[in-house]
């Protein structure tokens, strides 16, 4: 069965070309087998506000003109002799075929309709049928039968409402016994099926109709604005059943309609636009409405501000611009929503100098066509959008403005993005001004305001007094929420007050509200940091409960906290149970496991890990070949040390930073290899990387070792030269080892930046 597109674009050229007599098969049936074809393929239901469950039988259609008299007293008394004899006597009942087969009305379509009609079942009009088939002295007309088998199929349709496998069963066996469809039977057929969803039956029956009798007027039945909507219900506001339609063939099938002149209204078109958007094709967005455009669809303003939002969204504000152009040339007069979108998109990009231009366009003059009013909403935008690029006095600005006009008075919304803008820079006591300020204008804080001090009071240090303001507004009925207690909690665990933290915690479990992953994170942290590691596990544990998962920084967090406790039972399990989540151990997980062997002397296993990083797709970075070569430096085994140090320069190429150079040049110089030592400090200016004063200080140690006075002065210049200043180790080596020599003066030029590297006399 058909479940695609081309499906019912197949169907619709079906119906384009097909000339049918309004009276008969009009336009409005056609459009019946495009909702049979939604309800047979994607499950929706009849486009009706009052659906019953199963589709209710269709009315009969009203019969053509009798082709002969017609007596109702005949049928009543045909009727009523079919009736009160048993059907296995009818062919023996002589009064019942004289009545039937002798008179000249007997057999015309209308009488034999409005008979089988009052046998009241339709097991006894098949029987009737049969009769008349078989007993009728000369073949009878096929006329009379198509009239017989309506009446069937009408009452049928009325015993089994639900049945349409039944009603299909009757139409295969009026079609086997050559029994032609009338135009009502064929559209009682359709309906049915239709509502049934069984577009595929709808169309077989209509491919039965005799030719001539679809083209009985020849006038034409195009699809019209119901033939879109029903499309469009079916494809934007039904559920698929597992099926699934790409907005190519959506557009495509639109557009086929636009070229019979028919379009969506601007409601669709913008539902349209939107799901194109939605999807990031707003290339594919911008050519379809163009293309209805080109059809001669109407676009309105909406349909216009559906493609600016996904333009905007993607930050393309050339073909906005554009955009923008057509619609003024194109006379579609942007409204408020248009101008909200642009400022809206501009002030997320911090280009709030243009969303001003586009402001004071929007208010227009005295000259120009377009002037939109602005509201509460574009105001709180731009506001929002100056506190956020630190501008946060030109807002006070646009608040000033607010207060003069009443159409726009400013609101909780606006204080509040004033707030959170001077919050941002540190101006507390301004934030607090304007809290004032709104009291006095009958603006009631709500706890948005409260969470911005708050967090702007501990982001500057001022914890004890945030708790202060908290306790306040608690006073005043401001109730707090998840954010309140995440924003302070993470505050005191940043300043490591882990007691306070666990207090708040307790006390927001107690007070019912529910804390946010965040929260836990937070604590596992600080926990950890504390060295309080099996507290973390224990809230992390409790996190677990309640829904939430871990996240690898948690994981790392918790494993490195067991790994400084020695604990590597503890650290394993927190590694299984990353495994079991489904959660990737990262680099860090990696560098913590192998630094924790490193120091522990567990080379072996340092190694495996690294090998088996690379093999989970990660690459060692410059922390994990540092980790290794401060262990094999601490234990002496220096040659190991250059061996590392030697591959990740040229076989992972990885470059070595400052603090790996150190390691190698502090251990070298301990084992009096000052020559290699010097080597790498060529190889570091080579490479790009900078010296330290610890650089300098472990050079002075090695120098002072083998007394090599003349290549220490060089390097003084050199850590002159480079601004790199001495600290109280490089004066302690430098002072004991110039004054053994008695070259205290050298020191003094040093320390006064001036050139040291002469000859000594």
């Amino acid at each position: 069965m058909e479940t695609s597109i081309s499906g019912l674009q197949a169907k619709l050229k079906k119906l384009e070309k097909t000339h049918i007599c309004n009276n008969y098969f009009p336009t409005n049936r056609g459009n019946l087998l495009v909702s049979g074809f939604w309800l047979n393929n994607f499950g929706g239901r009849h486009l009706s506000t009052a659906e019953p469950t199963h589709p209710p039988p269709p009315q009969a259609p009203t019969s053509p003109p009798p082709p002969l008299s017609f007596n109702p007293s005949f049928v009543t008394q045909v009727v009523t002799l079919l009736q009160t004899t048993d059907t296995n006597d009818w062919t023996s009942n002589t009064t019942l075929h004289k009545l039937l087969f002798l008179s000249p009305q007997s057999l015309s379509p209308l009488s034999l309709l409005r008979i089988t009609r009052g046998l009241g079942s339709t097991a006894k009009a098949l029987q009737f049928f049969h009769y008349i088939r078989t007993t009728s002295p000369s073949p009878p007309d096929p006329l009379p039968l198509s009239s017989t088998f309506q009446a069937i199929f009408e009452l049928a349709s009325r015993e089994q409402p639900e049945s349409a496998t039944k009603l299909y069963e009757l139409f295969t066996s009026s079609r086997d016994q050559s029994i032609p469809l009338s135009i009502n039977s064929a559209t009682l057929l359709i309906q049915f099926f239709g509502r049934a969803g069984m577009v595929e039956k709808s169309l077989i029956v209509y491919e039965e109709l005799d030719p001539d009798r679809r083209n009985i007027h020849k006038s034409e039945c195009p699809p019209n604005e119901r033939t879109m909507d029903i499309v469009l219900a079916g494809l934007l506001k039904r559920n698929w059943s597992g099926r699934r339609v790409s907005e190519e063939e959506i557009v495509g099938l639109v557009l086929k309609l636009g070229e019979h002149c028919v379009f969506p209204n601007n409601v669709w078109l913008s539902q349209l636009i939107t799901r194109l958007c939605r999807s990031g094709k707003s290339n594919k967005a911008w050519e379809f409405l163009h293309d209805v455009r080109r059809l001669g669809g109407s676009v309105e303003a909406a349909s216009c501000n559906a493609l600016l939002t996904g333009l905007g969204r993607e930050h393309d504000y050339v073909r906005m611009n554009m955009l923008l152009k057509e619609m003024k040339e194109q006379k579609i007069q942007p409204d408020v929503v248009t101008f909200g979108i642009l400022i809206n998109y501009l002030c997320k990009l911090r280009r709030v100098d243009e969303a001003l231009e586009v402001f004071k366009k929007m208010r227009g003059n005295e000259n120009d066509e377009i002037s939109v009013e602005p509201d509460v909403v574009h105001y709180n935008t731009l506001i929002d959008g100056l506190c956020k690029v630190g501008r946060q006095e030109e807002g006070l600005g646009l608040l000033e403005q607010m207060k003069s006009r009443h159409e726009s008075a400013p609101n909780i919304v606006t204080y509040n993005c004033l707030i959170d803008g001077f919050c941002k820079a540190g101006e507390i006591e301004r934030s607090h001004e304007l809290l004032d300020q709104m009291y006095k204008e009958g603006l009631m804080p709500n706890v948005i305001t409260l969470n911005t001090l708050v967090d702007g009071m501990c982001k500057h240090g001022r914890i004890n007094s945030a708790m202060d303001f908290l306790n306040q507004m608690r006073q005043k009925g401001l109730k707090t929420n998840a954010i309140t207690y995440t924003v302070l909690i993470s505050a005191f665990c940043n300043a490591n007050n882990i007691d306070k933290a666990m207090a708040l915690f307790d006390e927001m479990l107690k007070t019912g509200c529910s804390p946010i992953a965040i929260v836990y994170y937070c604590l596992i942290s600080g926990l950890s940091q504390a060295g309080k590691v099996d507290d973390a596990s224990s809230v992390a544990s409790m996190m677990k409960k309640v829904g939430f998962g871990l996240d690898i920084v948690s994981y790392n967090v918790l494993i490195s906290g067991f790994c400084r406790k020695n604990r590597l039972e503890k650290a394993y399990e927190m590694l299984k149970d990353l495994e079991e989540a489904g959660v990737k151990p990262d680099s860090v997980t990696y560098n913590t496991l192998i630094s924790y062997f490193s120091e522990t002397g567990d080379f072996r296993t340092a190694h495996t890990l690294m090998r088996r990083m690379v093999k989970d797709g990660l690459v060692p970075t410059v922390v994990t070949y540092g980790t290794l070569i401060h262990a094999y430096c601490l234990v002496g085994n220096l040659d190991e040390a250059m061996k590392i140090f030697t591959d990740m320069s040229s076989a992972s190429r990885v470059s070595p930073n400052t603090v790996i150079y150190n390691n190698l040049i502090d251990s070298l110089c301990k084992n009096k290899k000052v020559e290699v030592a010097l080597s790498l400090m060529d190889d570091m200016k080579a490479k790009g990387v900078k010296p330290n004063t610890n650089t300098y200080n472990a050079m002075f140690k090695g120098l002072q070792e083998i007394n090599w006075l003349e290549k220490a002065l060089r390097l003084m210049d050199q850590m002159t030269e480079q601004a790199c200043n001495p600290n109280y180790i490089t004066m302690e080596v430098l002072t004991d080892w110039l004054s053994a020599v008695n070259a205290t003066e050298k020191l003094r030029n040093f320390v006064q930046g001036y050139e040291v590297s002469t000859s000594i006399a």
